[in-house]
C-alpha cells in the first residue's frame, strides 16, 4: 500500500491512499464468497447459487462492500503508518475502483496539534488561605430566613422596603404598550402583581411613587423606560400606568431559633449553624480548588504554542455562543440587544472554545506522558452520579451516553480531572491572604 501526506493548512492534511491490484481482488473475492453464502437466488438452497450468478446478479453490491472494506483497512493502516493523531470525522473521496487495478482514495482530516510538550511540574500558583467567617455564616442563615419569610397584610401606607399586590394598565405615548412593543403584554396590563417598593424594582421609577399610599387607593405612575430596556422598543420613550394598590404587605422574618433550625431538619440551631458552616467551608473549598487549577491551565498554556483544528474549534465556538445566548435570555436580556452583540459574543466565544481545546490537548498530552488513566470503577461511578443527577435509572443513563457516544467524554473528563490534581501535587504553591470575599463571588 502507498501513502502520501500532503499539508493542507495548520492541523488539516490529504492523505492519498493507493491499495495494490492483489489487495483489491482478494477483498473482492472475500466479499463475492460471502455473498454467495448468504443471498437467495430463485431455483437454488441459499449458500449453493453458482458464483457467476451471484456476481451477475450483486455485482454493485459486492463492489461497494469491497470498497467499504478497502477503505476502512486502508484508512487505519495509514493513519497507524503515518502516526497521525485524527480528530474529527474524516472527509472519503474515492478516485477510482475497478477489478484487477489499484484503488486510489483521498481522505481529508484534521489531526491534533504538533507541540512540544513544556515542563508541567513545579506550576507557580497561589492558593488562597480562606476560612468562613461569622459574617459568611450570619449571611447564609439570612438566606435561609428569606426562604422562610411570611408576607403580612398591614393597614398602613406603603413605605420603602413593602411588597404590594397592584392592578395596572399601562400606555406609551397615549396608545397601549403592545402597539408599540407587541411582545410586551405583561407590561400593558396585570392584575394581582407582586412588587416589591424598593429602587429599580419592576420599571425604574416606578414602585417609588407608590409609597405612602393605601389598600384600595389609585395612584397615576409616569415612568422613563431606560435606553437599554428590555423591550427595545421602548427604550427611551415614556411611558404612563394607571395602578391600584390592591393590598400591602409586610415581610416578617423568623427568628433564628430551635423551632427556625428544625424547619430545616436540624435537631437544634446549633446544629444547623454546624451544618451550614461546614457546607460553606466545602464550598469555599470548592472555589479555592477551582481557582488553583484555572491558574495551573492558564501557566500551562502560556506554555504551549500551536494551531487548533478548525472545525474542532468551531464546533465549540457554537457551544460556548449557545451557552452564552442562554445565560442572557435568562437573565432577561433581549433578542434585540444579543443580535446587536453578535459580533461580541462570537469573538468571546470563539477565544473561549480555543483555549478549551488547546487545554484539552495539552492535558491529554500529559495524561499520556504519565500514563494517566480512566478505569472501569471511575466511569461506574461517573455514570451513577450523572444518572442521580438527571434522576434517572443508570440503565437509562447508559443509553443515553450509548446512543450519543458519551463515553469517551466521560472518560476525557476523569482523565482531565486526574491531571489537575497531578498537576496541583507537583506545582509550587504560595499560600496567600484572599484578596476578596470568596463566598460573596458567583459560583
Amino acid at each position: 500500500m502507498n501513502v502520501s501526506v500532503e499539508n493542507l493548512g495548520p492541523c488539516k492534511k490529504l492523505l492519498r491512499v493507493e491499495v495494490e491490484a492483489p489487495a483489491v481482488d482478494a477483498a473482492l473475492e472475500e466479499i463475492t464468497l460471502d455473498f454467495q453464502k448468504q443471498v437467495r437466488l430463485p431455483g437454488f438452497r441459499p449458500g449453493k447459487a453458482p458464483r457467476h450468478l451471484v456476481v451477475k446478479a450483486y455485482a454493485p453490491q459486492i463492489d461497494e462492500e469491497a470498497k467499504r472494506k478497502l477503505v476502512a483497512e486502508g484508512y487505519r493502516k495509514a493513519i497507524s503508518d503515518q502516526k497521525l493523531r485524527v480528530v474529527g470525522q474524516p472527509d472519503i473521496e474515492e478516485i477510482q475502483f475497478s477489478k484487477g487495478r489499484p484503488f486510489q482514495f483521498a481522505v481529508t482530516l484534521e489531526t491534533a496539534p504538533d507541540f512540544e510538550l513544556p515542563e508541567y511540574k513545579g506550576l507557580p500558583v497561589k492558593r488562597e488561605m480562606a476560612v468562613v467567617t461569622e459574617e459568611d455564616l450570619e449571611r447564609a442563615l439570612n438566606v435561609l430566613r428569606e426562604q422562610r419569610a411570611v408576607y403580612l397584610d398591614v393597614a398602613r401606607e406603603v413605605k420603602e422596603g413593602d411588597f404590594v399586590v397592584v392592578n395596572y394598565t399601562g400606555t406609551c405615548e397615549g396608545k397601549p404598550i403592545t402597539d408599540t412593543a407587541s411582545t410586551a403584554r405583561g407590561l400593558t396590563e396585570k392584575k394581582d402583581f407582586w412588587l416589591h417598593v424598593a429602587k429599580d424594582s419592576f420599571i425604574p421609577g416606578f414602585t417609588e411613587q407608590l409609597v405612602g399610599a393605601n389598600a384600595g387607593e389609585k395612584r397615576t405612575v409616569n415612568v422613563d423606560f431606560p435606553a437599554e430596556f428590555a423591550a427595545r422598543e421602548l427604550s427611551g420613550k415614556k411611558g404612563l400606568y394607571e395602578v391600584e394598590v390592591a393590598q400591602v404587605k409586610e415581610k416578617a422574618l423568623p427568628e433564628l431559633d430551635d423551632a427556625f433550625a428544625k424547619s430545616f431538619g436540624a435537631e437544634d440551631m446549633a446544629k444547623l449553624r454546624a451544618g451550614v458552616r461546614t457546607d460553606l467551608q466545602n464550598e469555599l473549598n470548592y472555589k479555592i480548588k477551582r481557582n488553583v487549577r484555572d491558574q495551573l491551565v492558564r501557566e500551562l498554556l502560556k506554555r504551549v504554542n500551536c494551531e487548533l483544528p478548525e472545525s474542532i474549534v468551531l464546533s465549540e465556538t457554537r457551544n460556548v455562543v449557545y451557552d452564552i445566548v442562554r445565560e442572557n435570555q435568562q437573565r432577561g436580556v433581549s433578542k434585540e440587544t444579543i443580535e446587536q452583540q453578535k459580533d461580541q459574543i462570537f469573538s468571546v466565544a470563539n477565544n473561549s472554545a480555543k483555549d478549551r481545546i488547546k487545554a484539552a490537548f495539552v492535558l491529554g498530552r500529559v495524561a499520556e506522558q504519565e500514563g494517566i488513566k480512566a478505569d472501569q470503577k471511575e466511569v461506574t461511578q461517573r455514570i451513577l452520579m450523572l444518572a442521580q443527577q438527571y434522576q434517572i435509572k443508570p440503565e437509562q443513563m447508559v443509553k443515553q451516553l450509548r446512543d450519543r457516544n458519551g463515553f469517551a467524554e466521560i472518560e476525557e473528563q476523569i482523565i482531565s480531572a486526574k491531571v489537575l490534581d497531578f498537576l496541583e501535587l507537583n506545582a509550587k504553591v504560595e499560600e496567600v491572604l484572599p484578596t476578596a470575599n470568596a463566598l460573596a463571588q458567583p459560583t
